[in-house]
């Protein structure tokens, strides 16, 4: 994680209240690193729309740069139904699809923008999305939320399709397992997802590669299969 600048300090508060917080939103960028600045750019934003424009930036490494605190211009209206849902986490794999848009995302949700043109072609490495749920999980353990308290801008505002590529569902499950995954409590076992890589699944769940391939008597550690259960313990 890097902050940048003096993050602390640096919102949009004189243009309405924050908080309260009840949720964490996640965006794409539209941009690229070989044409952008983007973490400038999302600390600074535009003429028509001045930063910063989330709280945090999650580049393709997978580096999180802080570059705000406080109201950001990130959210825009959403539906009051979506956010009575997350406050409850009472929805199913996805929150009540609505086309209202008067309430103010911008004072109840930490934003998190990461790089991705947004053209449903460019990929999402990896490590990007690890980070996309280590930051989401961070905020939601810190404020004892569940996964459900996670949603992509598309499922907030009308019109919007972002995170395009990112499997929201599937991202939830995820933050959802890892704040299950406390000291002296990690599960027994593991379910192999889509996109699931080992060394993935041994950081969320606080050992190593090596120790799962033991364990699970796995000749080629690169070879798992989705549904595959997996001995953690």
């Amino acid at each position: 994680m890097k902050v940048v600048g003096d993050a602390e300090h640096h919102n949009r508060n004189h243009k309405g209240p924050w908080g309260p917080a009840h949720g964490v939103m996640i965006h794409h960028t539209v941009t690229d690193a070989d044409r952008h600045d983007t973490v400038d750019i999302c600390r600074r934003g535009y003429a028509s729309l001045p930063g910063p424009l989330c709280h945090g930036v999650i580049t393709k490494d997978g580096t999180v740069h802080v570059v705000g605190y406080g109201r950001t211009n990130h959210a825009g209206g959403g539906d009051d139904e979506v956010l009575r849902a997350v406050i409850a986490e009472s929805y199913g794999a996805r929150p009540p699809a609505d086309n209202e848009s008067g309430t103010d995302g911008n004072r109840h949700f930490y934003g998190f923008e990461c790089e991705n043109l947004g053209d449903g072609k460019d990929p999402w490495p990896a490590a990007q999305v690890e980070a996309m749920e280590r930051a989401a999980a961070a905020v939601c353990r810190a404020h004892g939320w569940g996964g459900r308290s996670v949603i992509g801008h598309a499922e907030w505002q009308p019109g919007k399709v972002d995170p395009l590529g990112v499997d929201m569902p599937d991202l939830r499950e995820r933050v959802g397992d890892r704040l299950k995954n406390k000291p002296g409590g990690r599960p027994a076992t593991y379910t192999v997802r889509k996109g699931d890589t080992l060394s993935r699944i041994a950081r969320t769940h606080d050992t190593t590669v090596a120790k799962l391939a033991r364990l699970n008597r796995l000749v080629d550690p690169d070879r798992i299969t989705v549904g595959q259960q997996l001995k953690l313990k």
